[in-house]
């Protein structure tokens, strides 16, 4: 998973509740571009990661809008997920530039907690400046969901995180 810095939290979580093991109330998304890099064959670390996420920002009042390659949602694995049906929102079959500019206008309404973005390629650096800056104007967060690509010169196994601030 590769995070972009962008100065504010994503989640701010009040420190008088105590961590019970269930997802804690969001209160608060400032705006962040984060990647998810994830293997097809091994989903269940997408799935510990970003199912409970998603799930948290379920219980916003603002919707959640998926841009999808080319498959449709299944309202079945969204309930059994636990994710809200009334507060998603799918679109499919964009072009990879066009899902970019889908997103960064998306992010701008502010009318989602978050907007996923399935790409094959990394974004741009100008991309990336365009999609924080309306992740931040929308208070959202943006997720860009990568499948992961086999090099020969890294490990083929592991999860790496990237985070400025342990790095």
């Amino acid at each position: 998973m590769h995070s972009h810095d962008v100065q504010t939290p994503i989640i701010a979580t009040s420190a008088a509740m105590p961590f019970t093991g269930q997802a804690q109330k969001m209160e608060a998304v400032h705006g962040l571009i984060s990647e998810i890099v994830y293997s097809q064959d091994k989903l269940w670390v997408t799935h510990c990661i970003l199912l409970p996420l998603l799930q948290q920002l379920g219980q916003q009042s603002r919707w959640q809008l998926w841009l999808t390659p080319q498959q449709k949602l299944s309202r079945h694995w969204l309930q059994t997920a636990g994710l809200p049906l009334d507060k998603i929102m799918q679109t499919r079959e964009l072009a990879a530039q066009d899902s970019v500019n889908a997103m960064e206008k998306a992010l701008k309404t502010g009318n989602y907690s978050v907007v996923i973005c399935w790409l094959d390629e990394d974004l741009t650096d100008e991309e990336h400046q365009r999609l924080t800056a309306a992740s931040i104007s929308g208070q959202a967060l943006g997720l860009i969901m990568r499948p992961m690509r086999i090099s020969r010169s890294r490990p083929q196994n592991g999860l790496k995180i990237h985070s400025s601030l342990y790095h």
